[in-house]
């Protein structure tokens, strides 16, 4: 049957070109769809003949695609980005990024121990639901066309800083759930190799603008195209081997090679690449959630959507208001934010091979299904949102730029 997991990928395709084309005609931002999509089919579908919708034969191939588009939509958000702009907020990002932790993390510890669960369980449920989904993030970025917006910075910082978090986090974690111990030389080790390899990286590129330049001074796209991914995929694979995520390693990437002269012709080069490979990455996370085992965790998952949503528009305005930005970049930041996916996924996983409460599978499944879906849409919606805030919490009008301009022309025409 090996045959058939070519057939099995075309299948795929039409199913996520057929969410596009339902996003299109809905305007509605196609991951919750694409997500839903993958939902909608898997290992709980029958097969017919040769149309087999479970997609176990080809799953782990799928799930590579979907990588390679996680990696393509963080590079392109770094090229739309920089690490100049970058380092100019790096003290804002600190401040705010323990602001966002201290709020999130508190609201993750507690949840569990109200509901009595043992400390383990509590300390995963605590990362699953403190840290965001970069994938989702930057696809909704990019989408909504917000990528060179002000508080784009911010959102991207505070991506940045949960990175460090996570390379903290998941090496206590990990350790306490699967050996029953941590060892703090380890921590410190692996907090030590994620601030290296990042500021490194960061401060390594912008010495190196110039020859950067020359290297890639190639006449042929074919050639050019290699060169780039080739870098791209490498650095983000190495580092996922020293455990900083790959996403981060690509995004990095796209940080410094934006400081170049060859940034408009790489943007050009890479976005039929990030739209692909991109949707294949909601389309297999919606594979991997069994929807017939999602029952036992509605309210725990619900409540927890709930405290998370919350939890994030608060910190996204405090962080956003004392980094001195405005009521409406604050509201657009704490929106951004909500969405949670792949590291809580990997959380899940931990929990099942060191053998914790069954119900924590589907706790994190249906919990990351309704961000994921809710999160795209509260981003889109921030300007409704916000009006409606603005007039309980009286903070300033919309101006509508149309409206400004039109009312300069007749002021001009007077």
């Amino acid at each position: 049957m090996e045959q058939y997991i070519l057939f099995e990928i075309g299948i795929a395709i039409c199913i996520i070109a057929a969410a596009g084309l339902l996003a299109t005609r809905l305007r509605f931002s196609i991951v919750p769809l694409l997500i839903l999509a993958g939902l909608a089919v898997g290992p709980h579908m029958p097969q017919f003949w040769i149309m087999d919708l479970s997609f176990i034969k080809s799953a782990s191939l799928i799930e590579f695609m979907g990588q390679l588009g996680v990696l393509y939509l963080m590079f392109y958000l770094g090229l739309e980005f920089s690490v100049g702009r970058l380092f100019k907020a790096s003290r804002a990002i600190l401040k705010t990024g323990f602001i966002y932790m201290a709020i999130n993390f508190t609201i993750g510890i507690l949840f569990p121990v109200l509901l009595g669960w043992p400390l383990k369980e509590i300390l995963v449920v605590a990362g699953i639901m403190t840290i965001s989904s970069s994938a989702i993030i930057a696809k909704v970025l990019v989408e909504l066309r917000r990528a060179a917006r002000p508080e784009t910075e911010m959102i991207l910082g505070l991506m940045m800083f949960q990175d460090v978090f996570v390379a903290i986090y998941l090496s206590i974690v990990s350790g306490l759930v699967l050996t029953g111990s941590t060892s703090p030389v380890l921590v410190l080790k692996s907090t030590l190799v994620a601030l290296g390899f990042m500021l490194g990286v960061l401060l390594l590129g912008r010495k190196l603008i110039s020859l950067l330049n020359r290297l890639l001074n190639i006449p042929s796209d074919e050639v050019f195209m290699l060169a780039l991914f080739g870098a791209l995929i490498s650095l983000a694979g190495f580092s996922e081997s020293i455990h900083v995520a790959e996403a981060i390693g690509a995004l990095l990437v796209g940080l410094v090679l934006a400081e170049t002269e060859h940034v408009e012709r790489i943007e050009h080069l890479v976005v039929p690449f990030r739209d692909f490979f991109g949707a294949f990455f909601f389309f297999s996370f919606g594979l991997s959630i069994d929807p017939l085992a999602l029952t036992d965790a509605v309210w725990p998952a619900v409540i927890a959507v709930l405290l998370t949503v919350i939890g994030n528009f608060v910190s996204g305005m405090i962080s956003g208001r004392t980094s001195g930005y405005s009521h409406r970049a604050s509201v657009n930041i704490g929106l951004t934010i909500t969405s949670r996916g792949e590291f809580s996924i990997i959380l899940a996983g931990l929990a099942a091979t060191g053998a914790l409460l069954p119900i924590l599978q589907s706790f994190a499944a249906l919990y990351v299904l309704i961000l994921a879906v809710l999160g795209p849409l509260l981003t889109k919606e921030s300007k409704w949102i916000y009006s409606k805030l603005g007039r309980l919490f009286k903070w300033p009008a919309i101006i509508d730029k149309s409206k400004r301009k039109q009312k300069g022309n007749i002021a001009a025409e007077n």
